[in-house]
């Protein structure tokens, strides 16, 4: 029996931008939100949203997974198909060490409708 893969989803945001960035992470029943992800811009959430959904599979023990995000860039840049400059490159160096020798996981750009955890943060607003 093939074991079924496990969606995480992840979104992040600030108001303004920049501003106070917060993060969402769900999986299963699961909802983490993070109101207070300290000062950055919206790429910064992402990045941080994308970082705590790793973690999140990593303490879970998880190897069948998939990471989900609406932020095209991230998922991009996450994935080397775009460059990751500036900021987004030390976030990117940040992701890459969380995974360290193992496989880089299977990340895929969502739309912003079927994100769940863009749906958690939306609720709390």
């Amino acid at each position: 029996m093939v074991a079924r893969r496990i969606k995480i989803y992840f979104d992040g945001g600030c108001r303004p931008n920049p501003g106070k960035m917060e993060t969402a992470v769900v999986t299963g029943a699961a909802a983490m939100v993070v109101r207070d992800a300290g000062i950055g811009s919206s790429m910064d959430a992402e990045w941080l949203a994308l970082i705590a959904a790793l973690r999140l599979a990593q303490d879970l023990g998880l190897t069948n997974f998939v990471l989900l995000g609406d932020a095209v860039a991230v998922v991009e840049q996450a994935n080397d198909v775009v460059r990751a400059r500036g900021d987004a490159a030390v976030h990117l160096a940040n992701f890459r060490a969380l995974v360290g020798d193992g496989p880089m996981p299977n990340i895929r750009h969502i739309k912003r409708t079927q994100n769940l955890a863009g749906i958690a943060l939306a609720r709390g607003r």
